[in-house]
């Protein structure tokens, strides 16, 4: 399977930005989004589970929303009240071992 993301930019604090990735076959895996910072590891921000259920990191709870359309074979991530501590390179996956490149997201103060 092929990932490739779109939807980064540059966006204030208190924005929204819409993450998208394109998968190129049929996803039956967990999905999820990961970002990494400058400087930092990359870090879980949100899991879809084939069951439905859904999984946030603490900091992007009630924020985020990740979703996904087994029609088209996508994975979004809807981001709002966006901080400046949510920068960084953003990536789409299908777990455990296909990623997408990053799409560069940055908040500005």
């Amino acid at each position: 399977v092929q990932l490739q993301a779109s939807g980064g930019g540059l966006v204030q604090a208190g924005g929204s930005l819409r993450l998208s990735c394109q998968a190129s076959g049929t996803i039956t895996n967990a999905r999820a989004w990961y970002r990494q910072a400058p400087g930092k590891q990359r870090e879980l921000v949100a899991r879809f589970k084939p069951d439905g259920s859904t999984t946030y990191a603490d900091s992007v709870r009630g924020r985020f929303t990740i979703s996904t359309d087994n029609t088209k074979n996508t994975i979004d991530l809807q981001m709002n009240n966006l901080k400046p501590d949510d920068t960084g390179l953003y990536f789409c996956a299908v777990e455990p071992r296909f990623w997408g490149r990053g799409t560069l997201v940055t908040v500005s103060s």
